[in-house]
C-alpha cells in the first residue's frame, strides 16, 4: 500500500507491506498538522497480527489527537494508554514551521534519517538517537534532539521490516517521496515482518 500527499509543509509518501498470512499490519504512520507545525511518526506494534495492529492504531490515534504537544509528552501519553497492550516502538518528529526546526525522538528500533538537500552540508545526513525500550511496557529516559531543517531536506522513517542500505537510493533519486517510499519497500523489505517506510520532504510555507 502506498500513499502520497503534498501540504504547505511537506511533500510526503508512505508505503507498507503486511506480513504474508496476516490480514492487518502492525505498522502505522502519522502525518498530522497543527498550528505552525506538523507531527510525523512511524509506529511498530510488537510482533505482528491483530494484537500488534490494535496497539499501533491506539498509538496513532493519540498522536493525531494531541499532535501539538511535545514529542516527549506524546510518548508518555501513549505509554500510559498502551500498558494493557503488547506495546509499540516508535519514532516521532515535530516540525516547527516558524523556526524551521525539527524535534525528534525514538524509542525502540524505528529508524529515522534526515538527508540534507545542501550538497555541501556537513554532515550530509543525521540519524535520530534511538533509546532501548517499549512504549506501553518499559520507557527509557527520554531525550529529544532539535535540528535545523531547510527546504528540500528529506526525512525517512523505516520499521524493522526494512533492511538497511537504502541511503544511496535517497541521495541519487530525486523522485517524488511516495515513489521513493514504494521503491524502498519493494527493494529492501525483508518479507519476514510487517514493513513501513515514510518519506517526507520539507518544502516550508508556500505563498
Amino acid at each position: 500500500m502506498t500513499q502520497a500527499r503534498e501540504s504547505k509543509l511537506l511533500d510526503w509518501g508512505v508505503s507498507s507491506i503486511t506480513l504474508p498470512g496476516q490480514t492487518e499490519s502492525g505498522d502505522r504512520h502519522v502525518v498530522q498538522h497543527f498550528q505552525n507545525g506538523v507531527l510525523v511518526g512511524a509506529i511498530d506494534g510488537l510482533g505482528h497480527g491483530n494484537e500488534a495492529a490494535a496497539a499501533a492504531i491506539i498509538a496513532a490515534e493519540i498522536l493525531q489527537n494531541f499532535a501539538d504537544e511535545s514529542v516527549i509528552s506524546l510518548i508518555r501519553r501513549v505509554h500510559e494508554e498502551l500498558i494493557p497492550t503488547r506495546g509499540v516502538v516508535m519514532t516521532l518528529a515535530s516540525i516547527d514551521l516558524v523556526e524551521n526546526t525539527m524535534t525528534w525522538i525514538g524509542v525502540g528500533n524505528v529508524e529515522g534519517i534526515l538527508f540534507r538537500a545542501d550538497p555541501h552540508a556537513n554532515p550530509a545526513q543525521e540519524v535520530v538517537l534511538l533509546r532501548g525500550g517499549v512504549v506501553g511496557y518499559q520507557l527509557p529516559q527520554l531525550y529529544a534532539s532539535v535540528v535545523q531543517i531547510s527546504q528540500g531536506d528529506t526525512l525517512v522513517f523505516s520499521t524493522d521490516g526494512i533492511k538497511s542500505g537504502f541511503y544511496e537510493l535517497i541521495r541519487t533519486n530525486h523522485e517524488a517521496p511516495g515513489k521513493t517510499a514504494s521503491r524502498i519497500c519493494s527493494q529492501y523489505g525483508k518479507g519476514t515482518d510487517d514493513a513501513l517506510v515514510l518519506v517526507a520532504r520539507y518544502v516550508g510555507q508556500k505563498s
